[in-house]
């Protein structure tokens, strides 16, 4: 009787119809996204801070949306009290300071591995 046996588990799904045997799949699997956020009030630091992530971003051809945060108590909720901030995969990287977009390019090496 199997009413209480061990659940099958249920084959892994793929993106396309070929069942991974294209490739997409796999290139699906490697892509790297990143959750980033700036934190800041939308004054003109906050925005060339938020340029500068973006471009950094399609750089490195990774497709991430960048969230800008203007709600303070969310913003002190990351312990930021100098705007802007940069928040990557929920840890503040840089707050207080407008980064270049070669130094979001470096951040997001180092801290992406």
């Amino acid at each position: 009787m199997g009413l209480f046996g061990k659940k099958k588990e249920a084959p892994e799904k793929t993106a396309c119809s070929c069942n991974g045997n294209c490739g997409t799949a796999k290139a699906q699997a490697t892509e790297v996204s990143a959750n980033v956020k700036v934190l800041g009030s939308g004054c003109a630091k906050c925005n060339e801070l938020e340029k500068a992530t973006k471009e950094a971003l399609a750089e490195l051809g990774m497709d991430t949306a960048v969230e800008h945060v203007t709600d303070f108590a969310e913003i002190a909720a990351y312990g930021v009290m100098s705007t802007p901030a940069l928040v990557v995969d929920g840890k503040v990287a840089v707050y207080g300071k407008v980064l270049k977009k070669e130094e979001v390019v470096e951040l997001l090496h180092k801290l992406r591995g």
